[in-house]
């Protein structure tokens, strides 16, 4: 089975040896593919139980917690990295759960789906209808994502909040998307993943 691109480059952004907490981990792939290829130790929380089974299956340390409730039963500093993969839409809260993470970990990593990607845009002006893609593939009354944003609203979130970005990458499935993402990343990144300290 193929990872997902933004697992892939959250994996090179961590270092060996470290203490990783994965919100919202799903069947765990992540933390497995960490601790196969970089020795971490650490755990995974989701609130699903049949992910919470897949990531039992895949021999990761996982908890079950809503994270809109917070992360208070973690002291400060407790983890090298805190990671929130595609799940930062479906938070009722970002605001305070970025600001818990920056509390337990050394370093926060985020990836988001880019509401603001052109595929998105054509279908909202074109169909009138709120967009579905790979990422997104929910229809808008039964879709658990409640805060969607775009690239640049992430990166003015960051600078009200005084979140110092470390490092951020956009990543696309397509070839042509990725010729064009160094020059308009908001309008042809498919995913955003952004480094905060």
């Amino acid at each position: 089975m193929r990872i997902r691109q933004d697992l892939e480059l959250i994996s090179s952004w961590v270092e060996k040896n470290s203490r990783v907490l994965d919100l919202g981990c799903g069947d765990g792939s992540l933390l497995k593919m960490l601790k196969e290829q970089k020795n971490v130790s650490g755990y995974g929380i989701d609130y699903d139980v049949s992910q919470i089974k897949l990531s039992l299956d895949n021999k990761i340390n996982v908890m079950q917690l809503d994270l809109n409730d917070g992360l208070n039963d973690f002291k400060n500093d407790t983890f090298d990295y805190v990671i929130l993969a595609q799940s930062l839409q479906e938070i009722k809260n970002p605001e305070k759960v970025l600001k818990e993470m920056l509390r337990i970990g050394k370093e926060v990593i985020v990836s988001f789906p880019n509401m603001g990607h052109w595929n998105s845009r054509f279908q909202l002006f074109i169909g009138g209808r709120m967009p579905m893609t790979k990422e997104l593939p929910y229809t808008w009354h039964d879709t658990p994502n409640i805060h969607l944003c775009t690239i640049c609203d992430f990166e003015n979130f960051c600078k009200k909040n005084n979140f110092k970005v470390a490092r951020s990458s956009i990543t696309s499935r397509s070839t042509i998307d990725n010729l064009m993402i160094n020059i308009l990343p908001n309008l042809f990144g498919q995913v955003a993943l952004f480094r905060i300290q």
